[in-house]
């Protein structure tokens, strides 16, 4: 039985990278034709295989379906935390954990830094499109249609004289980050308070999160974070190999 389970296991590899013939299968199995037809005719009832055109067999959909399950089931707050909290010790500053869910991002995590000072951001509360750097750097990153989804919903209040109200400038925002690799919040919401916030990439390359690092201005002005956004990178990066992304820090593989 296991050498069963270990030949459905490699055939399952094998046609994942191109479509395979059931001679090559069997070649590659070091088995006949017939016992490789077999195995075969099981994992196509699974949906773990599938017969393409020519006679030439493929990966199979209910893989792609439980790829999509382990995927969702990555819990990125857990994995990201312990991260997030060095990060925070280390510099003192709040640190914050974005996520896309349908059409807002939404904070999932949230480490208070030094200081008595409260910020309006909540778990579980959306973040401001517009403003939040943590929303620009995801949104940075999404395709035409999604990002246009979520800027549906955004007003362009201003809440400050740097904040962003025109929806081409916004866009122009979004191409600097993603040419840079970093967002920025100057005051954009709360006139006190600047952010820089990064990417995290996971294993299919997708940017669904990001992180932040929250100062008060009189603190760490924006310059000083900018000064340190090698290490947040760094931190960001950390988390992304956590997700399963095998690239460098910058989105590359």
């Amino acid at each position: 039985m296991s050498q069963t389970v270990a030949r459905a296991i490699d055939i399952i590899g094998f046609v994942s990278v191109r479509h395979r013939s059931l001679g090559e299968i069997a070649e590659h199995l070091g088995v006949h034709k017939s016992t490789a037809l077999r195995l075969l005719q099981t994992l196509e009832e699974g949906g773990f295989v599938r017969r393409v055109p020519g006679g030439m067999y493929g990966m199979g959909f209910q893989l792609i379906a439980l790829g999509q399950l382990a995927l969702d089931q990555v819990e990125a707050r857990s994995l990201a935390h312990p991260i997030l909290n060095d990060l925070s010790e280390r510099y003192g500053h709040t640190v914050h954990l974005g996520e896309l869910a349908g059409d807002q991002v939404v904070y999932v995590d949230k480490i208070d830094g030094r200081g008595s000072v409260a910020m309006g951001s909540r778990i579980g509360l959306p973040a401001q499109a517009h403003t939040a750097a943590v929303a620009k750097v995801i949104l940075a990153y999404q395709d035409d249609r999604t990002r246009a989804r979520v800027l549906e919903h955004a007003a362009f209040t201003r809440f400050t004289p740097t904040t962003i109200t025109d929806a081409a400038a916004f866009e122009a925002d979004l191409a600097l980050t993603r040419e840079r690799g970093w967002a920025e919040d100057d005051g954009e919401h709360e006139d006190y308070i600047n952010c820089v916030a990064l990417p995290l990439f996971d294993a299919r390359g997708k940017v669904t999160h990001g992180i932040s690092i929250t100062a008060l201005r009189a603190v760490a002005p924006l310059g000083q974070l900018r000064a340190h956004i090698d290490d947040f990178r760094q931190a960001a990066h950390e988390i992304s190999k956590t997700l399963g992304w095998t690239g460098d820090q910058h989105g590359r593989r």
